[in-house]
């Protein structure tokens, strides 16, 4: 899930929803064209296609929208083992555009592979659901501070859902990751495929996870990197998060201790932070958004910059959002019906809010956890697509990744989600830092590789030693 800045208990309410196998015969009756290919306008040494699915996969014979969708050909076709799906997260993350790359994937990877991605329906150069720029400019404070404000919120959210179903339509409705999951489906028998694999990323984990429960019998292999726990309640959501990242910016303080490149090294590093804090205030900046800033950087993670930053007591210029154009409106028809976040009064919000800052009090919190379950707040009736724990009965072992000082999802998920299907998955762990783990060593990247391109399965706590100072190269903008 995304960041603000830069840088990058409830069960499925049928037993069809939580098989696949209702819904999964019904898909079959719909039918999956070939891809019309053609080169990529921005990377025309990959494929662009359109395939069309069931805006509804309960009445699969109604209306349709378009997905976008990409192929980036295996580099040594005599060598090709097949078809590997990718998605970057988000949500709102454009798969298709992940894929026209490839960068994340090594040489080899793309040498066996068709590396595919297709934008999920509300994002990218699929169907796109957008909320009003003017609405979205309203939002009040995340922090409502009592009674009063937190009404406000309620009323603000209540006025963006609104406008984004205006301006989604029916799209709004049915734009969750179970419904993306029998998209991916779609695509792959529009694509001749018997079998795929998978590699996933931050919330398009979920993706994965929802796709082996309902299409398992289709895996070859899966990757999962950056655990999505779809099992998290409400509580669990933000507060796990919060500890997180606080964890992650207790590293960042340990380096200062010890490295003389930090630029605070010798000196009272949290004192300095609370000072940074303050100073952001009164600078105008406001400390919201130097907590989403530094929350931003230690995704990477870039220690010096946070040093830079916390010593000069104000952002550096040329701040950027990440690559997800639209994630303000997904995350009204995607989180929101994904996770049961559904915080209806003020005392709820302030027992979550007193437990959150109790587990990070430097961090004050997850401003990613903390401000997608304000944004769900008073979303009305139960989540279509809600969370569970994960029921992976059919298809290969599937590796999840994560690094053990992750700020965005936290390493506990990964063990959360291992510990609920411990026959059908391996936990590789980077002990290290940063969200997304796969490209930051090459032990990482060797177990990755070396699972997808011959299904070699790391052992059981199969650990890969830290690299401070690892970059994402060739990666880009981090995933959400």
């Amino acid at each position: 899930m995304r960041p603000i800045l830069r840088v990058l208990g409830a069960v499925l309410t049928s037993a069809a929803m939580l098989t696949g196998t209702a819904v999964a015969d019904a898909d079959v009756s719909w039918n999956a064209p070939g891809i019309d290919w053609s080169p990529c306008p921005d990377a025309p040494a990959a494929d662009c296609g359109t395939v069309r699915v069931p805006l509804d996969w309960a009445e699969p014979h109604g209306p349709s929208v378009d997905l976008a969708v990409s192929r980036l050909k295996a580099s040594d076709p005599a060598r090709r083992i097949g078809v590997l799906f990718g998605d970057p997260g988000g949500p709102g993350g454009s798969a298709a555009a992940f894929a026209q790359s490839g960068s994340y994937f090594s040489a080899e990877v793309r040498a066996r592979f068709d590396v595919i991605g297709f934008d999920q329906r509300g994002t990218g150069g699929s169907s796109v659901i957008r909320c009003s720029p003017e609405v979205l400019a309203k939002a009040p404070s995340p922090y409502p501070a009592d009674q009063a404000a937190f009404d406000a919120l309620l009323r603000y959210n209540a006025e963006l859902r609104t406008d984004c179903r205006a301006q989604g339509g029916p799209l709004f409705d049915h734009a969750n990751t179970a419904d993306a999951a029998r998209d991916m489906d779609f695509v792959r028998r529009a694509l001749r495929e018997r079998r795929i694999s998978f590699a996933g990323i931050s919330y398009g984990t979920l993706l994965g996870e929802q796709y082996a429960e309902l299409f398992g019998e289709h895996l070859r292999a899966m990757v999962l990197d950056s655990v999505i726990d779809h099992s998290a309640d409400t509580t669990r959501f933000v507060v796990d998060r919060a500890a997180s990242v606080e964890a992650s910016f207790g590293e960042f303080v340990k380096w200062c201790d010890r490295d003389a490149a930090c630029v605070l090294h010798g000196r009272d590093v949290v004192a300095l932070w609370e000072d940074a804090l303050r100073g952001a205030d009164a600078s105008g900046f406001g400390r919201e958004n130097l907590l989403g800033y530094v929350h931003g950087l230690l995704y990477e993670p870039a220690w010096g910059e946070i040093a830079s930053v916390i010593e000069a007591l104000a952002a550096p210029p040329g701040v950027r959002e990440w690559f997800e154009p639209n994630y303000g409106s997904i995350r009204q028809a995607t989180v929101c019906q994904d996770f049961s976040l559904r915080i209806k009064g003020f005392g709820e919000y302030r027992r979550l809010y007193a437990e959150e800052t109790r587990v990070a009090p430097l961090m004050r919190g997850s401003r990613l956890g903390h401000d997608e379950a304000v944004a769900c707040a008073g979303t009305p009736g139960k989540a279509a697509n809600p969370p569970h724990r994960w029921d992976v009965r059919r298809g290969p072992k599937v590796l999840l990744v994560s690094s053990r000082f992750d700020p965005a999802t936290p390493y506990s998920w990964a063990e959360s989600l291992h510990r609920q299907a411990p026959g059908k998955t391996a936990l590789l762990t980077y002990d290290g830092w940063g969200h997304v783990a796969y490209p930051r060593s090459e032990c990482t990247r060797g177990g990755v590789d070396g699972y997808l391109i011959g299904l070699e399965v790391p052992g059981e706590g199969v650990r890969c030693a830290g690299v401070e100072g690892a970059a994402l190269v060739g990666f880009g903008p981090l995933a959400g």
